[in-house]
């Protein structure tokens, strides 16, 4: 895979560093990470949902965490006590630890994490603050009776 330089970019671009720091972070892999598998959904104009297949995981045994702009969700499976000295012989439904992070947006915030049949639902809402969402720029008129200084017209 090619390698995009950006650092053109950066003499003619103000404040978008982290932007293109993410750009060039997708051509890295991510060592291979597939489990647990998600999707992203959009629900709303500003809401998001993200869903986890989490199998066999309880409420106990996951953690979400948001920090700055980094969502982060950990499960930890419990060791299980096999009931009655039962052996497996064959372990389909994965209960390994995992750990996923996703990057958020500015001004993207977790509403809520909820586990259901197996998924784990998150929402999320980007909440822009009124100074930061774009105004009208009024153009001022100039006055038409102004004064020339220099030589009168020919």
């Amino acid at each position: 895979m090619r390698h995009v330089d950006f650092s053109p970019l950066y003499r003619s671009t103000v404040g978008f560093d982290r932007l293109f720091n993410m750009l060039d972070s997708f051509g890295q892999l991510d060592g291979g990470q597939t489990y647990p598998p998600y999707n992203i959904e959009r629900t709303a104009e500003d809401a998001y949902r993200i869903s986890m297949a989490v199998a066999g995981f309880s409420e106990d045994e996951i953690s979400v965490e948001a920090h700055r702009n980094v969502l982060t969700i950990r499960g930890e499976k419990n060791e299980e006590q096999n009931q009655e000295n039962a052996e497996v012989l064959y372990r389909g439904i994965a209960a390994r630890t995992f750990e996923r992070r996703f990057q958020l947006a500015d001004h993207v915030e977790v509403k809520g994490a909820q586990l259901k049949d197996g998924l784990l639902h998150i929402e999320l809402v980007r909440n822009v603050p009124e100074e930061m969402k774009p105004r009208r720029i009024p153009i001022a008129r100039t006055k038409a009776n102004a004064k020339q200084i220099e030589a009168n017209a020919a």
